[in-house]
């Protein structure tokens, strides 16, 4: 699906995860989902993440893109705006997706800006507009996320060892 690109976090949050030893780029990337699907995000913070999703390979019988698709861009940008307002003590969890679809894409690429809506202490909500290229509106959708607690065990796959005493 092309070159990975390189998401653009806020320097004090960089440094925040790069402290506990865990690789944000890879933490907050698409997932194994995502990645299938072409997803890659371009700039993350809890203000504002964007994304983009090709819109080949991911349609429905009729060539259109498939709502799915426009759902699976949708939380995970909804997602990664959750854990970046959450921080590195809080865990994001999916508990409401709602799209609404507005038109239908038969090619090139939709630009998903996920905003938030309400980040408070257990959940945060996010409206994600997703676009066509021409700028319209393909699909509007709220996210909203339980923020728990990190456990033991919750430690993401891509946090690294310290060699550092």
């Amino acid at each position: 699906m092309g070159e990975q690109q390189q998401v653009k976090f806020p320097q004090q949050v960089v440094d925040e995860y790069a402290a506990l030893g865990v690789d944000l780029p890879a933490l907050f990337s698409a997932g194994h989902l995502g990645t299938r699907m072409g997803v890659q995000i371009l700039e993350a913070s809890a203000d504002r993440v964007v994304g983009t999703m090709p819109v080949e390979g991911n349609t429905q019988p009729y060539g259109l893109l498939h709502g799915g698709a426009s759902a699976v861009l949708a939380e995970t940008l909804g997602s990664v705006g959750s854990m970046l307002h959450g921080g590195v003590s809080k865990i994001a969890v999916g508990v409401d997706l709602n799209c609404t679809h507005h038109r239908g894409v038969r090619s090139g690429l939709v630009t998903g800006v996920a905003t938030p809506v309400h980040r408070g202490r257990s959940t945060a909500t996010y409206e994600i507009v997703i676009s066509d290229e021409e700028g319209r509106r393909v699909c509007s959708a709220r996210l909203t996320c339980l923020l728990r607690d990190a456990r033991p065990g919750d430690e993401p796959p891509t946090t690294t060892r310290s060699t550092a005493s």
